[in-house]
């Protein structure tokens, strides 16, 4: 008697490839997402590395107010009086522009970073990356990190309100 040959695989056989992708997905899955996760606040972190050396030069040249500023310059807008001689317009005085403006060609803002803003605490600066509210990785959406110079020794110091398995390994873990 002959014996037929199979062909192809067992209901069985196939259940068990299906079983063993089901759990690898499931094991890959979430560490796909961290990692994920974690180059996109790398974007944070580098846009902020970028402002350190025009923010310190600033620092040392200008005043803090100014050096630790976003702001856009204001033209100066003079007084307009009609022929009664009310004002209709009135003085502006000019504002120059901080430091960090987009107009020094510095970039405060990327791919997944909504905006970086400048702000003075106490006698440092801080400059602050907050990430997109869509568009981001769900441990992401809406966090912050900031990066605080401290004059007295010429550093920066890195916080973050990000989770701690997807934080940057050079920012520690603080209030933004």
């Amino acid at each position: 008697m002959k014996r037929s040959m199979q062909k192809g695989f067992t209901l069985i056989e196939l259940m068990i490839v299906v079983a063993i992708i089901g759990i690898l997905a499931a094991v890959a899955l979430p560490a796909y997402q961290d990692y994920t996760s974690r180059a996109q606040a790398t974007e944070g972190v580098s846009l902020l590395a970028g402002l350190k050396i025009p923010t310190s030069e600033a620092l040392s040249n200008n005043a803090l107010a100014q050096a630790c500023s976003t702001d856009k310059s204001v033209a100066e807008v003079a007084e307009v009086k009609d022929g009664n001689g009310v004002v209709t317009t009135a003085y502006v005085a000019p504002k120059i522009a901080g430091a960090l403006a987009v107009e020094n060609n510095v970039v405060l803002s990327g791919k997944y970073v909504e905006k970086i803003e400048a702000s003075v605490v106490g006698t440092t600066c801080a400059l602050t990356a907050t990430f997109r509210a869509t568009g981001v990785a769900d441990k992401l959406t809406g966090k912050k990190i900031r990066f605080t110079y401290d004059p007295a020794n010429g550093s920066w110091i890195c916080t973050t309100n990000v989770n701690a398995s997807i934080r940057p390994k050079t920012c520690s873990e603080g209030a933004v």
